[in-house]
C-alpha cells in the first residue's frame, strides 16, 4: 500500500520532461523577444548597418515564428 501511495505522488518522468521543454522554450522566447526588442530600438543612418538589422529582425523573426510566437500588439 505504502509503495502504491509513493508511486503516486512522485511526478511522472514524461511531466518532468515535459515541465522542462516548456520551460526551455519560454527561456528562447524570452531571449529572443530581447534581441528583437533591441534590434527595434537601434537607430541608425548607414545603409549598411540598417540593411544588417533588417536581416538579423527578420532571422529572429523566423526563429521565434518557429516557436509559435506572434507579434504582440
Amino acid at each position: 500500500m505504502e509503495e502504491q501511495q509513493a508511486e503516486a505522488a512522485a511526478p511522472k518522468p514524461e511531466a518532468r520532461d515535459n515541465s522542462a521543454e516548456i520551460a526551455e522554450r519560454k527561456r528562447r522566447v524570452q531571449a529572443l523577444e530581447m534581441q528583437r526588442e533591441r534590434i527595434l530600438s537601434e537607430r541608425t543612418s548607414s545603409p549598411h548597418r540598417r540593411s544588417a538589422l533588417t536581416y538579423a529582425l527578420a532571422d529572429i523573426e523566423e526563429k521565434l515564428a518557429e516557436l509559435g510566437w506572434t507579434v504582440h500588439m
